[in-house]
């Protein structure tokens, strides 16, 4: 159900590794639980932020959800597809509806993800 090459967070985010670049997204125990994605908002190209930041907000039918990086990096790419398309974080979250790339600065940040395992036992507990 989650890719196992991803790393995931508490707060339902998922990274994966690219070289230096991690992509970030949503998972899609998070696009269920929102529901129908109806506007993403996404951080400027360039811009800094240290894990836990907030870089932006989702919104759905039913809520706003703030989105958080969980490693610390400068927004190297946006998804612009999610401007015309919000929806692809419902139809597609581990994959075309991924969110920012960043280049991230610490790889001790990535020692407090969650495998796939590890994170499908937590979105369990959640129930």
């Amino acid at each position: 159900m989650f890719p196992s090459d991803y790393l995931y967070t508490e707060e339902h985010e998922w990274i994966r590794i690219e070289d230096d670049l991690c992509v970030l997204g949503i998972t899609d125990f998070a696009q269920n639980e929102l529901g129908e994605v109806v506007y993403v908002e996404v951080p400027e190209l360039g811009e800094t932020y240290e894990a836990g930041d907030e870089i932006g907000t989702i919104e759905s039918v039913k809520a706003v959800a703030e989105i958080y990086t969980p490693v610390g990096g400068e927004i190297v790419e946006v998804n612009s597809a999610l401007e015309d398309s919000p929806n692809l974080v419902n139809d597609d979250p581990h994959g075309d509806g991924w969110i920012v790339k960043l280049r991230f600065s610490a790889k001790e940040d990535l020692s407090s993800l969650m495998d796939a395992d590890r994170y499908q036992e937590y979105v369990k507990a959640q129930d």
